[in-house]
């Protein structure tokens, strides 16, 4: 549960120290309030919509917008490649293809990066997603749509300026 939380948390924050207190904060109010819970829904969309409330909180709260750094600041949002010996050249790309992805997700308006991030990195179905945001199904799917085809648009773009560079 503590891993999910902190998971989304990071996707909405961009910063490892807030997502570790949110993600915290987020697992005390989770399990302070289940004596109150409906034990027929699930769990999970539960704990994530308290730590999107906590989130958007916090940015309230704050008011003054943040400086946030294209990328994260160290390699910790990178994945390893998953070919066992790829060539030199093919990890420098991946990493550089990866962390344009990271750049461009964190870009996204916040109610895109809010649906990315549960989909495609906690991998929820739409149905979850639709209860951790409080809208209905059909918004969670053109959300995504639409925030897929800008991903696509900003990715694509950049490949398209590397290869003619």
């Amino acid at each position: 549960c503590h891993r999910v939380a902190y998971l989304f948390a990071l996707q909405l924050t961009g910063q490892r120290d807030d997502a570790q207190e949110l993600s915290q904060e987020a697992m005390v109010r989770f399990f302070g309030s289940l004596a109150r819970f409906d034990a027929d829904r699930p769990l999970r969309p539960w704990l994530l919509r308290i730590v999107r409330n906590l989130a958007r909180d916090r940015a309230r709260r704050l008011r003054v917008r943040r400086v946030e750094p294209l990328e994260p600041a160290d390699d910790s949002m990178v994945l390893d490649p998953a070919d066992p010996a790829p060539s030199p050249e093919e990890v420098v790309g991946r990493i550089e293809l990866q962390r344009q992805l990271w750049r461009a997700v964190r870009a996204l308006p916040r109610k895109h990066r809010e649906v990315v991030a549960l989909r495609d990195y906690l991998d929820l179905s739409y149905d979850e997603i639709a209860a951790v945001l409080r809208i209905p199904r059909g918004t969670v799917m053109s959300r995504l749509h639409r925030a897929r085809s800008r991903l696509r648009e900003e990715i694509g773009g950049r490949l398209r300026k590397e290869v003619t560079a």
